[in-house]
């Protein structure tokens, strides 16, 4: 299993290329996060890490990755991050997220978490800028997933993303 800051590294590494502008954030690695680790629990059926990701007020974070690299605030992230660990059909999955949401922008994956159920339930009725550590069970994501995109094999199989 993977450490969730080896594949925040690995997205990093995965979609900067400075040379055109294109570089990740935090917000944007967060939000990928999410995805691979909703896509992950679905198609493979276990988690890619075992941390819960948090229903924070932008979006699902990972408390440990938001700690490891807060100190960007919201510049561009190093690309000099150890994204050793990940095994050969989590990089499957990995490949196949950055494939869906790899061209979205930090705000557009944030509004696209904003508009699943898992983080819609886990904050309940908190105001929109209410500070949440609630965890998004694990669960509930898979489940959510499930009921949208049904059983797969693999993420390539999914119908169009729904957003």
């Amino acid at each position: 299993m993977a450490s969730p800051l080896a594949v925040a590294h690995w997205f990093v590494q995965r979609l900067t290329n400075r040379e055109v502008g294109e570089v990740v954030t935090h917000l944007r690695v967060q939000k990928l996060l999410y995805f691979a680790q909703a896509w992950h629990l679905l198609a493979l059926e276990r988690p890619l890490f075992n941390e819960d990701m948090q229903a924070w007020a932008h979006g699902p974070v990972v408390p440990s990755v938001f700690h490891a690299l807060k100190e960007h605030g919201w510049q561009p992230l190093p690309l000099d991050g150890d994204s050793s660990g990940i095994d050969a059909d989590s990089l499957e999955i990995l490949e196949q997220v950055v494939d869906i949401y790899g061209d979205y922008t930090a705000k557009r994956l944030e509004r696209m978490t904003h508009e699943e159920e898992p983080w819609i339930a886990t904050r309940g009725d908190l105001a929109p800028e209410e500070r949440c550590e609630r965890p998004i069970p694990q669960q509930l994501i898979r489940d959510f997933y499930q009921r949208t995109y049904g059983d797969l094999e693999d993420v390539e199989e999914a119908p169009e993303v729904r957003h």
